[in-house]
């Protein structure tokens, strides 16, 4: 029977070594570290491979095929190239452009190429939109025609009507002012430490008998983990042990003797230093006899073997690794209160936590107190050595009322919003701003619920201003493109619970307070933009 080693589980292996060309090897799961590799964030795998032909050699280098699940009947479809690709291999060579060329000039030289087009003084609008230019750049030109011509049309129209020229509505992308949950939290990356975790070593010279233990499963405490060869050590605990006997009768004797003044105080007083020295004796020889038999100091996970039976041992070599499991450390550094925490090795999937410690002493370099925080893990889905997002939690307001980011802008030292009328025309309201962070805000005061204000395009907007409003939904589903007039407005994170816009909008965080990139939480009002 042979191991291959790995850095993640599975539940069905195939392994192939370059040594035996052409051949396959199934295997199975046998071990599952308990703990996670700080270093590399991986798992250390031990899958069993059946070797009867003894053909696998021990040190031969295995390339491992880990299959997690398999659908018999599935669709399949060649993958598309993508339009780089598609654009790049259709695009045609210089020398075949100079094929396109008047036979009178195929022989000159044509060193530049412009997408299948020459360059010429003669070349115009009208000669470029038929010439090979590609589609979308004809349909820009051609709207951007019909939309100046049409703006002709309706300024003329105006003068001759003597009504004069009226601005057209402004397209803006509004929000809807919503209460939601605001909470002042401090973000940080953390490990995922075992409250409890040892090397299981030797203390002794010795070779090892057995090891009676299931790898990467549960033990109790006091469970047997390794058994050594005790057989000098049982033998010289015999001898104490006997000369322990010997020193007991030789002091029963000796009192008897003094009782009846035939022997004297001295030889009483020998007699029992002799029993006390053969005592301390015997008690070292079991001590060491039991040294042989190492048991788990407390209950847990076991890891994987370090060694194998037969193996001889010096003392403080590692036999196996024991982490408790059912509840798990984050250190990470940060102030003291509420605790979430989230793991990249399982995405989804939230704990809940407490601070237990907050480390008295502050770090002289970075100014920062280390804080230890506990996290149940009844399912033992948290293993040592994962890395942890931990957000923890100042304070929380239920019904606040929160804003994108972008629809602030400042005069001074007082932030502002438009807030869009009933009539679409639009009105400067004074706002008061609590915590934010870089796609939210929170309204203290100047706002009521279910106002709707500009979010993106408010640059060219003034009080009474006419504007197109555009729900920031239909942005989403539009693929976050400005509307022609918005300014060039960033995009923007949507709040908690809505579908944040395409178009590489920045991302929002659990809560709008308190997590400025960098780390530190901020409670205080933000200054606006």
């Amino acid at each position: 029977m042979s191991e291959s080693r790995s850095g993640k589980p599975a539940s069905c292996w195939e392994v192939s070594t370059p040594a035996l060309p052409g051949r396959t090897f199934q295997g199975s799961i046998s071990v599952v570290d308990p703990i996670v590799d700080a270093d590399s964030r991986t798992i250390r795998v031990v899958a069993r491979i059946p070797n009867s032909e003894r053909v696998l050699r021990p040190g031969m280098s295995a390339n491992v095929a880990v299959t997690f699940s398999e659908r018999p009947n599935s669709l399949v479809i060649p993958d598309a190239p993508s339009p780089t690709a598609r654009s790049r291999a259709s695009r045609p060579t210089c020398r075949e452009r100079r094929s396109f060329l008047p036979a009178s000039r195929q022989g000159q030289s044509d060193p530049v190429c412009y997408g299948g087009m020459r360059p010429s003084s003669r070349t115009s609008p009208h000669n470029f939109l038929r010439s090979g230019a590609p589609p979308g750049s004809r349909l820009a030109i051609a709207l951007a025609a019909s939309l100046a011509l049409a703006g002709l049309l309706a300024s003329c129209s105006g003068s001759k009507g003597g009504r004069g020229f009226s601005m057209p509505p402004v397209p803006v992308e509004v929000s809807e002012v919503r209460p939601q949950v605001v909470r002042d939290q401090f973000r940080a990356v953390g490990s995922i430490e075992s409250d409890e975790i040892i090397e299981v070593v030797s203390e002794l010279n010795a070779i090892v008998a057995s090891l009676p233990f299931a790898e990467g499963q549960p033990v109790a405490r006091e469970a047997l983990i390794a058994q050594l060869d005790d057989r000098e050590i049982r033998a010289s605990a015999q001898h104490a042990e006997a000369q322990r006997e010997w020193s007991q009768s030789n002091a029963d004797r000796a009192q008897k003797l003094f009782d009846q003044q035939l022997t004297s105080q001295q030889q009483l007083d020998d007699a029992r230093t002799n029993l006390k020295i053969a005592e301390a004796d015997e008690a070292l020889a079991k001590a060491r006899l039991a040294k042989t038999r190492i048991r788990a100091p407390f209950s847990g996970m076991i890891g994987r073997r370090r060694v194998s039976p037969g193996a001889y041992l010096k003392a403080g070599d590692v036999i196996t690794e024991l982490a408790r499991v059912d509840d798990m450390k984050v250190t990470f550094t940060a102030p003291e209160r509420y605790l979430e925490v989230s793991t990249p090795a399982l995405p989804g999937r939230t704990f809940q936590g407490s601070i237990s410690v907050v480390d008295p002493i502050v770090d002289a370099d970075s100014r920062t107190i280390r804080v230890v925080a506990r996290i149940p893990n009844s399912e033992r889905v948290l293993r040592p050595g994962m890395s942890a997002n931990v957000a923890v939690t100042f304070s929380e307001r239920p019904n606040s009322l929160v804003i994108p980011d972008e629809a602030v802008f400042a005069e001074g030292n007082q932030s502002f919003v438009f807030v869009v009328k009933p009539d679409s025309t639009v009105a400067r309201a004074a706002i008061e701003l609590g915590s934010r962070d870089s796609s939210r805000v929170e309204v203290l005061q100047g706002l009521e619920p279910g106002t709707t204000i500009v979010r993106t395009g408010h640059q060219k907007l003034f009080d009474g201003a006419h504007v197109m409003p555009i729900p920031e939904q239909a942005m989403a589903a539009g693929g976050g493109a400005a509307p022609a007039g918005a300014g060039g407005a960033r995009g923007a994170a949507a709040p908690a619970g809505a579908k944040a816009p395409a178009g590489g909008s920045k991302s929002a965080g659990s809560a709008p307070a308190g997590s400025p990139k960098g780390g530190g939480a901020s409670g205080s009002p933000g200054g606006a933009r």
